[in-house]
């Protein structure tokens, strides 16, 4: 007897945009599915120590029981499991198109869209009445693209550089190893720490970071390996313009400046699901054991389902409380973050209130101090630094006196976007080596890796893990570079905290400083920079 069933909370999800319908997938086509289930008990938002990943599980991992309810619906429905995870709080089953839609209702079409053809879904999903409350998301049905690369090639030519601000402002470009110098960052090397890197799609070869790091004078050069999730893998496309350039940037940043920790790049599918499975691979990796995360994709927070965002967002906080730091890109659409209808938006998973977001600057950075460093603004071709306010994740407590602005969208008072910043325009931008080629890379993509290398850096010096580093780095604004110019379309920068740099970009030593000595909460940033005229907004 077939049971009644219920809608899952969350799982609503419109067709393609800009895709054509081309028909019915293949029934008989297999599909994996993960299915996430409850919490046991929910993490507090300010952990009072770091857990053990066999602490988490047990305390806010999930029930046992819930997950064998899962895994006996799935069987009942023809369905085989692959596996269960207490930590993860997943159920992974394998069936075909046909046995996996009859479980849950799906409404699944196949489309076509810019070369590639792929199965979507539309609408909303449903479980039993025995698993309500139980199952919180259910990912592998779409195979659309969730997410984008956040980094951008220098463009060349007189017509680019007239929209600088002034004749002054020259092309600037830096290894990875100037950039930390301009940042003050501790003289150490990452010994002792791992650095995940999360990638959607492309790959590296081992030659092009050999020739990278030698060409830097890096010896021995940096230990990186790939670690394959689901179909995803390390797989070098061989076009400098495509996935590729965002794997080598995020390896030869992170690498360079951290270049005695060992890097490990989890290889996802560029899905809703291969992303999400990348995260949880990379927090709750017990073979490698990353202490900070760099992930330098995303897209519109408006992209992703309630379930995506509760389940993503669920991952971060597991990370929050094993102590791993998660930094984040926060997109070069500027305020729209490249949406064309009418509103502002963030990019997720920048928005996330568990992550550490990480804005873009341009940086001038000449005879060893910072000439000037603004608001990274190159117009609707040239890219600028995301940043806003979330529409779903609300004000988090460390935001409380950072005087972050209600949406111009709805006036709510969500979660602001960037935390922190550095140097992404790719008129300041990276030089890095992708495809055999050398060139000059920027994009705040740069920027959660240039990040996480410094957490890495900092990791070490401690002895011990820095963990969410927000709440401390929200209490001594004074150890940022505070940047008062520019704008990324509908927020401007000023004193303090924005939406565009959020706190500002590093100086390394006094963060070290104060993780090492907790300096009373500062309420205004004393060290500024003079600073170029803000680009016009877009």
């Amino acid at each position: 007897m077939a049971q009644h069933k219920v809608v899952l909370k969350g799982s609503d999800r419109p067709a393609p945009a800009v895709a054509t319908l081309t028909g019915a997938p293949d029934p008989n086509e297999q599909v994996t599915l993960t299915i996430t289930v409850r919490r046991r008990a929910p993490i507090p938002e300010n952990p009072s120590k770091q857990f053990t990943r066999a602490e988490l599980a047990e305390q806010f991992g999930a029930l046992p029981a819930d997950l064998e309810k899962v895994a006996e619906y799935a069987k009942s429905e023809g369905l085989t499991v692959d596996s269960t995870d207490v930590a993860t709080r997943t159920v992974t089953v394998t069936g075909t198109l046909a046995q996996t839609q009859k479980a849950f209702d799906a409404q699944v079409s196949q489309y076509h869209e810019a070369g590639r053809s792929y199965r979507a879904r539309k609408g909303t999903l449903n479980v039993p009445n025995s698993l309500a409350g139980v199952v919180e998301g259910i990912f592998g049905f779409d195979q659309r693209e969730q997410a984008h690369t956040h980094y951008r090639h220098r463009h060349v030519g007189p017509a680019r550089k007239a929209r600088k601000a002034s004749a002054s402002e020259a092309q600037l470009s830096y290894s990875p190893l100037v950039v930390a110098q301009a940042y003050s960052y501790p003289s150490a090397n990452g010994a002792g720490q791992t650095i995940g890197i999360v990638e959607l799609g492309g790959g590296y070869k081992q030659s092009d970071l050999k020739a990278y790091f030698s060409g830097l004078g890096i010896n021995p050069e940096p230990t990186v390996t790939a670690v394959a999730v689901g179909k995803g893998k390390n797989h070098p496309t061989g076009d400098p313009n495509g996935p590729d350039g965002e794997v080598l940037l995020d390896i030869e940043v992170a690498g360079s400046i951290a270049s005695a920790a060992h890097i490990v790049v989890y290889f996802g599918e560029n899905t809703t699901q291969g992303f999400l499975n990348a995260i949880t691979a990379a927090i709750h990796d017990t073979k490698n054991n990353p202490s900070v995360i760099s992930i330098s994709w995303g897209s519109p927070e408006s992209g992703y389902t309630a379930q995506a965002l509760t389940a993503y967002d669920q991952a971060f906080q597991d990370a929050k409380a094993l102590g791993v730091t998660i930094t984040v890109a926060a997109g070069d659409g500027g305020s729209t973050d490249g949406v064309n209808d009418g509103q502002q938006h963030v990019d997720f998973p920048a928005s996330s209130p568990n992550v550490l977001a990480c804005g873009g600057t341009y940086l001038d950075y000449e005879n060893g101090a910072i000439q000037s460093e603004t608001v990274w603004n190159d117009g609707a071709d040239g890219g600028a630094t995301g940043g806003g306010v979330s529409e779903n994740f609300p004000l988090p407590s460390y935001q409380t006196s950072a005087n972050v602005p209600a949406s111009v969208n709805s006036g709510f008072v969500g979660r602001g976007v960037p935390d922190v910043a550095g140097d992404a325009d790719p008129e300041s931008g990276y030089n890095v080596r992708i495809d055999g080629q050398t060139t000059v890379i920027g994009g705040t993509s740069a920027v959660a890796p240039l990040w996480a290398a410094l957490i890495a850096i900092l990791n070490q010096q401690l002895g011990q893990k820095v963990g969410f580093a927000n709440p401390a780095l929200y209490a001594n604004p004074q150890n940022f570079n505070d940047i008062t110019q520019g704008n990324n379309g509908a927020y401007s920068a000023g004193p303090g905290w924005d939406a565009c740099t959020g706190l500002g970009s590093p100086i390394g030593s006094s963060i070290l400083k104060a993780l090492q000595t907790p300096a009373p909460v500062q309420t205004t940033s004393k060290h500024q920079h003079s600073s170029r005229a803000a680009s016009p907004g877009h």
